[in-house]
């Protein structure tokens, strides 16, 4: 038995940046114009999830990755929005005790996780991806 997916509601976006922080900003604003582009419009609380998971994977691509570029990739369907990270580090995300000085962080990957329906990581020799599925 095939499972079929449901349709793309718009053309995936996707883009290419630099592992300097500036692409963090440039990943938010990609993903605010994409998922304003929706039909039907997404609510501003899952609007804003969306954002803040693009947000908080490209901040750890930035810090924690290996490599000099990491790439984002946003599809939506009928009920969920795709968050896809890749970069050239192949080791999995390490989720840390939060550090409640504000030092080192240890609040993003748990927070995507929550945010997230789904959250894999795919590996391999060279690269990993992450994907988060979110609720539209």
């Amino acid at each position: 038995m095939r499972t079929q997916r449901a349709p793309l509601t718009r053309p995936p976006a996707t883009a290419t940046f630099d592992k300097r922080p500036e692409a963090v900003a440039d990943a938010r604003d990609l993903t605010r114009a994409f998922v304003a582009g929706l039909s039907p419009a997404v609510e501003d609380r899952k609007a804003s999830s969306i954002e803040l998971v693009v947000s908080e994977l490209v901040t750890n691509v930035v810090r924690h990755a290996r490599g000099t570029l990491c790439s984002l990739r946003l599809q939506a369907r009928k009920d969920v929005v795709t968050v896809a990270v890749s970069d050239a580090d192949p080791r999995p995300p390490q989720e840390r005790t939060p550090d409640l000085m504000g030092s080192t962080g240890g609040f993003g990957w748990p927070m995507v996780q929550r945010l997230a329906r789904v959250v894999t990581v795919t590996l391999d020799a060279s690269s990993k991806t992450i994907r988060a599925e979110l609720a539209r």
